[in-house]
């Protein structure tokens, strides 16, 4: 069973950062391209922004233009955990924030297309950034 548990949220003030960590299981890791995403409250399920992904072997990052600069993508594949380091947050970046993997294995989902992504998730790490 795929498992995805992510941590590190918390509220901080403007310009402050955070590092959010998402621990994976029931999966090869090192198999998967990986994406965040981040989902408004009340939103449905199926819709969330794309944020970032990063493929299986760190090579190839991407990012969503609304973070590009102060979000920055990782993963250990060994410890089969994903991250995500915020810099310069701003009070629209306050969310609840989730680790999604695709599909397939040929999937690099930077989109916040729903049907790119498996329906595993997990609870999320709540991010709030206010004075």
């Amino acid at each position: 069973e795929v498992q995805l548990v992510e941590s590190g949220g918390g509220l901080v003030q403007p310009g402050e950062s955070l590092t959010l960590s998402c621990e994976a299981s029931g999966f090869s890791f090192s198999d998967w391209a990986m994406t965040w995403v981040r989902q408004a409250p009340g939103k449905p399920l199926e819709e969330f922004e794309y944020i970032s992904a990063i493929s299986k072997n760190s090579d190839k990052t991407d990012y969503a233009e609304s973070v590009r600069g102060r979000f920055t993508i990782s993963r250990d594949n060994a410890k089969q955990t994903l991250y995500l380091q915020l810099n310069n947050l701003k009070t629209e970046d306050t969310a609840m924030y989730y680790c999604r993997k695709p599909k397939s294995t040929y999937h690099f989902c930077n989109t916040p297309m729903y049907s790119c992504y498996d329906r595993a998730r997990g609870q999320g790490t709540q991010v709030t950034v206010s004075s």
